[in-house]
């Protein structure tokens, strides 16, 4: 519980065999990276009212950076959000065409006295689907606490938003290819959790590295194709891919051509769709404050060095890389990282809440048709995906 005067949290013991408990429901592939090896023996008790504003704030921020897009994408405000240009026909597609459905994606917010702040939301390849509709869930059996309240309804809502994929999709078969970078265990997990998700929605699904698979514009043989058994190779008209579209548009301009020729063909659709790159783009932070200025979700962002307190992040980093704080034009904290070269957004710096061993804390929101679940990450210093996951109780 976020102490509203000193901005620390409540925290709880939270003890026991998580990875046993996650087997016990028959989800051992879910730890087999060791994604429950770093949930603390802690769990944070949230009021069931401060819950509840958190997932509404993520309904309320989705909303708001649906209506701030302009109808006809004009290039000038793709350009200000950093979109690469040859991603341009296929973001435009996909936000024409209500098939090209945005499955998911996960809020940062920093929870103030003031009320929940936007930090960034990683709307593409969003991760921490197994430690927060799978690992935390079970922290509750491990711990004994079957009758606590917990807000980790993202399996449902996966569900739900691949069902409503596949129905608006009716007139492709429902097979659906899931792909990440090979040699990433973590990777793998998450698209596994969605592939387990995916079936229940009534999807034929298999995972593959996108190492691995076959693109084709030709003939018979024209679209996504992965190898399903050891003579076999099949055709995916969905594909869900955990790889950025960015990284796409950057390394792999000619698969992009592909892409988008066999989107337009109604060949192949893919999620997370083109367009959640807007979102995505911390382009989107300025374009926000710009539209909704000193809305109470939202803090001030610009191109250029705020006055007094910010932090400076990249147009698309990730993993909290090429972060610095800056207070007075003086670097307190950097994070080195591959995304210096980036164009940079500069966000006004917010105190994250605090436990009495320094531990910040910072929540993340997954929104999939709606906010449906919560989990916190903690660290002393900057947040990033390595960071400890703290499950979490709530109390009416």
């Amino acid at each position: 519980m976020i102490n509203r005067e000193r901005g620390s949290v409540k925290l709880v013991v939270h003890r026991g065999d998580v990875e046993a408990a996650v087997r016990g429901l028959g989800w051992e592939w879910c730890v087999e990276d060791g994604c429950a090896n770093y949930v603390p023996g802690e769990a944070i008790v949230l009021a069931e009212t401060e819950a509840d504003v958190l997932l509404e704030a993520a309904d309320t921020l989705y909303n708001m950076m649906v209506q701030a897009v302009p109808d006809d994408l004009p290039d000038a405000f793709l350009n200000i959000l950093g979109i690469p240009e040859n991603l341009w026909p296929l973001v435009r597609q996909s936000w024409n065409d209500d098939r090209h459905w945005h499955l998911y994606g996960r809020f940062d917010l920093a929870q103030t006295p003031d009320g929940p702040k936007l930090l960034e939301f990683n709307a593409d390849t969003a991760t921490s689907i197994p430690e927060t509709a799978v690992v935390q869930w079970a922290s509750l059996a491990a711990a004994g606490k079957n009758e606590a309240n917990q807000y980790s309804g993202l399996y449902e809502a996966l569900v739900e938003q691949l069902r409503t994929w596949r129905i608006k999709n009716d007139d492709l078969a429902p097979a659906l290819l899931l792909t990440y970078l090979g040699g990433s265990a973590e990777d793998e997990t998450n698209c596994s959790v969605i592939a387990q998700a995916a079936q229940e929605a009534g999807f034929e699904a298999h995972l593959c590295p996108v190492e691995q698979i076959s693109v084709s514009t030709e003939g018979d043989e024209k679209g996504v194709w992965a190898q399903v058994s050891e003579e076999q190779w099949r055709q995916f008209p969905f594909v869900f891919k955990l790889l950025p579209w960015e990284q796409i548009a950057w390394e792999e301009p000619q698969l992009l051509e592909q892409l988008t020729l066999l989107s337009k063909m109604r060949t192949v659709v893919i999620a997370n769709p083109a367009y959640s790159l807007l979102f995505q783009s911390k382009g989107m932070l300025v374009w926000l404050w710009k539209a909704y200025p000193y809305h109470p979700l939202l803090l001030e962002t610009d191109l250029e060095p705020l006055s007094g307190k910010y932090i400076r992040k990249p147009y698309f980093g990730r993993e909290g890389q090429s972060v610095e704080v800056v207070d007075k034009k003086v670097s307190l904290l950097k994070k080195e990282g591959e995304y210096n070269t980036q164009q940079q957004v500069f966000q006004r710096w917010c105190e994250l809440p605090m436990d009495d061993k320094g531990f910040q804390y910072q929540a993340g929101v997954f929104w999939a048709g709606e906010g449906c679940a919560i989990g916190f990450r903690r660290e002393k210093g900057i947040i990033t995906n390595m960071s400890q996951f703290v499950p979490h109780l709530v109390e009416r």
